[in-house]
């Protein structure tokens, strides 16, 4: 299958619809910025960057009330009991718009155990200052649907790649990665002064009084810089020991999105539409 691609004098993206409507390959000046997607994959977790669609992380064993509603959603991955991401990430995407520079997917969702309809849009721009990914959905159904968007690149890491950026605070996770009690200020790293983003113990935290940017930068070579707007106000990291990546996801909503306190979920009346964006530059 040829892959949709996106191309100017500087940049290179590869696109695969069929696999999450994911990022396979995004190349900058001969750099890989996000990590390579292996030939042949089939699963969104082997690519360079997939969205988080119609809501992120996880919720816990899938159940969960909305206005007077009670919703059991199924696992997506393996025998994890708590479903994440929603359900984009899990579904083949439909290119309805494609230039030299710039891209239209779409996912429509039929009720299910997700009971809302609704459709999903990334449009992709690629420019010779980088990548702009705006992902988009729409209650499509009759009745109003909670929503919360992000999306989730996998950075290819760099010996010495160090983080910044502006938080407040992170939530502390269990066991299944669900998140507990909220840690104010730095824990494991300060992100605000710049840490590596290394490490001998698995992050998978959600930072929470994000900013908007954030910067990964090495000794040697560019640095990408990451900006989300305005309503991605939480940034979780996933760096597990070892790995050649390392995912800096900007969300509208955080892990757990139906529990207690603000959760950056959003109610969508029906035809109303929510959107998030993020842009990545090299410099």
């Amino acid at each position: 299958m040829t892959r949709p691609v996106l191309a100017t004098a500087r940049a290179r993206v590869e696109l695969l619809p069929e696999v999450g409507g994911s990022i396979g390959r995004f190349v900058f000046d001969g750099r890989d910025v996000l990590r390579p997607t292996p030939e042949g994959t089939t699963d969104a977790l082997n690519v360079g960057c997939f969205p988080l669609v119609p809501f992120c992380n996880r919720i816990p064993n899938g159940r969960f009330a909305f206005q007077g509603r009670e919703v059991a959603l199924a696992p997506n991955l393996g025998g994890h009991p708590h479903p994440l991401h929603g359900q984009g990430w899990r579904a083949a995407w439909t290119v309805t718009g494609l230039s030299d520079a710039r891209a239209v997917l779409t996912y429509d969702h039929a009720p299910s155990d997700w009971p809302w309809a609704y459709r999903a849009e990334q449009i992709l721009v690629l420019s010779d200052e980088g990548l702009r990914v705006e992902l988009s959905v729409t209650n499509t159904g009759t009745d109003t649907m909670p929503a919360g968007l992000g999306l989730h690149p996998y950075f290819a890491a760099r010996p010495g790649e160090r983080l910044k950026m502006d938080v407040d605070g992170v939530w502390m996770v269990d066991a299944d990665v669900l998140p507990t009690v909220h840690h104010q200020g730095s824990w494991m790293r300060d992100w605000t002064a710049g840490a590596p983003t290394a490490t001998d113990s698995l992050i998978d935290n959600c930072w929470t009084g994000f900013g908007g940017k954030a910067v990964l930068s090495a000794p040697e070579g560019t640095s990408t810089i990451i900006e989300a707007s305005d309503n991605c106000r939480w940034a979780h990291v996933y760096s597990p020991p070892g790995a050649d990546f390392v995912c800096v996801e900007p969300t509208s909503s955080r892990p757990d999105p139906f529990g207690e306190g603000e959760t950056g979920i959003v109610a969508l009346a029906p035809g109303q539409k929510a959107s998030v964006w993020m842009t990545l530059t090299i410099a």
